[in-house]
Formats: C-alpha cells, sequence, structure tokens
C-alpha cells in the first residue's frame, strides 16, 4: 500500500515537472541576484562558472571587494582562456577607509564591466560584490540598471552582494537569499584555503 501512494506520488510529480518544463519555452539572457548574510553567494557564483566552462562558454568577471587578496579561485581561472576578470584595486572598504579612493576604483572596475555587458562576444558576466557598491554610493544604480537592460540578449548575469535593492531584485529573473544561520568565524576559526579563499 506504502508503494502503490509513493509511485502515484512521484507519477503526480513527474507529470507537474514535464509540464513546467514544456511551458518554459523562452530563451533568453538571464540575470541571477544572490543576496543575503549568509556564505555561499561567491561560490555560487562560481559553480556557475564552472557549467559554463563546461560548454565553452565566454566568462567576464569583475569583483568589487576582496580584489587585493589571492584566492583559490582567482589562481584557478587565471589559467582558463574563456575567462577575463577585473578587481577593483582596494581590496575591503574597511582597509582604505577612504571614501574618494573607493569610489573612483568601483567606478573603474564598473567602466571594465560595462565594457563586458557591451560585449556579444561574452556569454556570462559575473558582477561580484556589486550590492555594496551601489548601497555605499560608489555607483549610480540608475546607471547599472539601464546598462543591464540594454546588453546582449542572450547574455547571462550574475550579481552577488548583501543587501540588495528592491529595483535589482525585480529586475533580476532569479533572485536567492543566502541565510546565515552559523559561520566557523564567530567561533574563532580563521579563513581556510578552498573554503573561504
Amino acid at each position: 500500500m506504502v508503494e502503490n501512494h509513493y509511485k502515484a506520488r512521484m507519477q503526480r510529480k513527474k507529470f507537474y515537472i514535464n509540464t513546467r518544463i514544456k511551458q518554459a519555452n523562452i530563451d533568453k539572457g538571464i540575470i541571477v541576484l544572490l543576496t543575503g548574510n549568509g556564505k555561499g553567494k561567491s561560490s555560487s557564483a562560481l559553480g556557475m562558472v564552472c557549467r559554463a566552462l563546461g560548454y565553452n562558454m565566454k566568462i567576464a568577471i569583475a569583483k568589487f571587494l576582496k580584489g587585493v587578496q589571492t584566492t583559490g579561485e582567482d589562481i584557478f581561472l587565471a589559467k582558463q582562456p574563456n575567462v577575463q576578470t577585473t578587481y577593483m584595486k582596494t581590496g575591503f572598504t574597511w582597509d582604505t577607509q577612504d571614501k574618494t579612493f573607493d569610489t573612483d576604483m568601483a567606478q573603474e572596475t564598473w567602466g571594465k564591466a560595462e565594457q563586458y555587458l557591451n560585449d556579444d562576444s561574452i556569454n556570462l558576466v559575473v558582477l561580484d560584490e556589486l550590492t555594496y557598491m551601489i548601497n555605499y554610493q560608489y555607483l549610480y544604480e540608475a546607471q547599472i540598471i539601464n546598462t543591464l537592460n540594454n546588453r546582449p540578449k542572450k547574455q547571462h548575469v550574475i550579481i552577488t552582494g548583501r543587501v540588495a535593492s528592491q529595483k535589482l531584485i525585480k529586475l533580476a529573473d532569479t533572485v536567492s537569499e543566502i541565510k546565515d544561520i552559523k559561520h566557523a568565524f564567530r567561533a574563532n576559526i580563521k579563513a581556510q584555503k578552498g573554503i573561504e579563499l
């Protein structure tokens, strides 16, 4: 009896999923927004970069924080011929403590990101930690949204960062909020190679 109930439930599920797959017939570049206070936003974006590399897609990454800190993904991606990366040359804003300098560096990095977003040979653009640049008022949100709306039609974009604005949420096709439940750093465990950097 339990087996029959399980089989019937799985048949209903299969029918629903197959119906939804048939209905999903729009083919376009999407915007994925990864926000929230939990760990894993940039890591998730890099997982999608790996997927794209598997299909020999061309990828561009603009990193708006952590720019002076070498990470495992930086070392790996530097060896990938289909990946180009630009880094904001400030590192963490609490290290510089200079809003004018940080703003100039954010705008310089955004200038490169805009080039990526206007290049139809690039299949996927990652704007890592972009939300901070909007929240700190280093960049103009209206300009960012305009550029995103006018990018090549098939180009995918992944945006990461905490406290995403309502305008970015509305613009994105997919939005995930990463929740912070527990983090090793609060137990005084230092950042680990291969996990945090």
